[in-house]
């Protein structure tokens, strides 16, 4: 019985953990929306409220984090797609 490769060629193994991270990229935005901000204490006394600038900047930031992020995955998933791609072509010629 031939034995099989246990394991998986590494540049398939990096682009299907890349499109996990895609893919789970909305659920780490969604619990940082809405978990941290629960989080926040109003700093002085039970009653302090955390301003609105500030919360308004938090949610800037992660919005902006996240397509900063999702971009860097697509450029990583987009650059290897053409690896593959100049590979194949230089393998059939």
């Amino acid at each position: 019985m031939p034995r099989t490769s246990l394991f998986l060629e590494r540049k398939s193994y990096r682009m299907r953990r890349i499109m996990d991270a895609i893919r789970f990229m909305p659920f780490v935005c969604a619990a940082l929306w809405m978990v941290v901000p629960l989080m926040w204490s109003g700093g002085q006394g039970a009653h302090a409220a955390t301003p609105l600038s500030a919360a308004l900047w938090y949610i800037f930031g992660i919005w902006a984090l996240a397509v900063m992020v999702s971009f860097a995955l697509w450029w990583r998933i987009r650059s290897g797609d053409v690896d593959a791609a100049v590979s194949a072509a230089d393998t059939s010629a």
